[in-house]
């Protein structure tokens, strides 16, 4: 059975997670997370594509991403692959990294951009690793309260 093709538009916005094969840890330490958000930027940039919120758990990943070219698939098998290459590589290790497909949620922007972003950035404190979002380092919650200067490729503006 083939998979369904994914609704790819202008101006398209969604919710996308990516998961660890079997759900093992994608990020093992703060390089690994670094070097995803370089690939994040390239990908951003190559693509195209706006990155309104995003977060780093240990097994998965959550972004916001407004896809200006509808072309979400391309870009994320950038993003994906680019980053399992670097990861099997730095890690010694083979096979997939990543449990297939990753998962976009087609967002409405002027009915759930916010509400999404919000439960992106506070996946941490629900999942009991910290107390408050302001305390996760990888994630946007920082930059978009204005505590600290946003990354070239997160956009902040509404």
């Amino acid at each position: 059975m083939s998979r369904p093709l994914r609704v790819e538009y202008l101006g398209a916005l969604y919710h996308v997670i990516a998961r660890g094969n079997a759900e093992p840890n994608i990020f093992l330490e703060d390089r690994d997370r670094r070097k995803f958000l370089v690939w994040l930027l390239d990908v951003c940039k190559t693509h195209n594509i706006l990155c309104h919120a995003y977060c780093l758990m240990d097994n998965h990943y959550h972004l916001l991403l407004e896809t200006l070219d509808a072309n979400l698939s391309v870009a994320m098998r950038d993003l994906n692959g680019n980053y399992s290459q670097w990861f099997n590589v730095v890690h010694d290790r083979v096979g997939h990294l990543l449990q297939g497909r990753y998962k976009a949620f087609e967002i409405e922007k002027e009915l759930y951009l916010m509400e999404v972003a919000r439960y992106i950035v506070l996946n941490p404190v629900r999942a009991g690793l910290i107390d408050r979002p302001q305390d996760w380092k990888w994630s946007s919650y920082r930059a978009t309260a204005g505590a600290l200067r946003p990354p070239e490729w997160l956009h902040t503006a509404g």
